[in-house]
């Protein structure tokens, strides 16, 4: 049998690094998928979800917010296929950890996660 160190396992919060909001648009993919907007001081403000309906997938979705949240300072994403789960499952790992969603997300209810 094969251990799997803690440290190979996918991590539940997402890790990237913060990018530049505005240069980074453009170079937006059209793929699938998941993204938190932050404020200059890298405050989560905004987690949102490119899906089917998304026209150009994360780079339209993320545009959007972005008009509609004029402190977004910073975008991180992740692409997956899974975007509604993985979108929920970052709205509750945000809420565990702050005890509270993000600003712009507060209006959305979700279950309750106890990650480690």
């Amino acid at each position: 049998m094969k251990w799997t160190c803690v440290a190979d396992m996918p991590a539940i919060r997402l890790t990237k690094p913060w990018l530049p909001l505005v240069p980074t648009l453009p170079k937006l993919g059209g793929q699938l998928g998941v993204f938190q907007l932050a404020n200059q001081d890298d405050e989560i403000i905004y987690i949102g979800y490119a899906g089917g309906n998304s026209l150009f997938g994360l780079r339209s979705a993320i545009s959007q917010a972005a008009n509609e949240i004029p402190k977004a300072a910073k975008v991180r994403t992740e692409v997956t296929s899974a975007y509604l789960s993985r979108f929920k499952e970052l709205l509750m790992v945000h809420k565990a950890d702050f005890n509270q969603l993000p600003i712009h997300n507060s209006d959305i209810k979700v279950g309750t996660l106890s990650p480690s």
